[in-house]
């Protein structure tokens, strides 16, 4: 049978003493008791110095403002992502893309969409069309549809 012949108290003890010496510059780091530092450098630093003559500071953005991803107000929002997909909604409706990939508008007189080098298509009130490249194609709406299959025909039928 195996029997244990240390005991826990002590291992605990060093890993607190361990814990304490490693933590403790960064308990003093921010300074004695009752100092207010505004820069984040700890009290014993001097703050930092004045901005040079002639310094322009830019005002701040605007609400709703998001650096590098977009802005949205009481008009709509666009956006995009550096390098990334982008877009814009409003009360038209949106739009949206990516770059050298899928891209499509919505609106209240439609939709339209489109993926480079292959199927794309626009619908509406008075109907929809569609086509893939190289591939069929149709278009349908309120007097009827018509549409192609490469090599084989194309057809159509009226609306009763």
């Amino acid at each position: 049978m195996l029997q244990k012949h240390w005991t826990l108290a002590p291992a605990v003890a060093a890993c607190t003493a361990a814990a304490a010496l490693a933590l403790a510059p960064l308990a003093a780091a921010g300074g004695p008791a009752g100092c207010v530092d505004p820069y984040g450098t700890g009290c014993a630093a001097p703050p930092p110095p004045p901005p040079a003559p002639g310094y322009w500071a830019p005002p701040p953005p605007p609400v709703g403002y998001a650096p590098g991803y977009g802005v949205a107000g009481p008009g709509g929002a666009a956006g995009a992502i550096p390098g990334g997909p982008g877009g814009v909604a409003g009360p038209g409706g949106a739009a949206g893309a990516i770059p050298g990939g899928p891209g499509g508008v919505a609106g209240p007189a439609g939709a339209a969409g489109v993926i480079p080098g292959g199927p794309g298509g626009v619908a509406g009130p008075g109907g929809a069309s569609g086509a893939i490249p190289g591939g069929p194609s149709g278009t349908a709406g309120p007097g009827g549809a018509a549409g192609c299959i490469p090599g084989v025909g194309c057809g159509s039928v009226p609306a009763p």
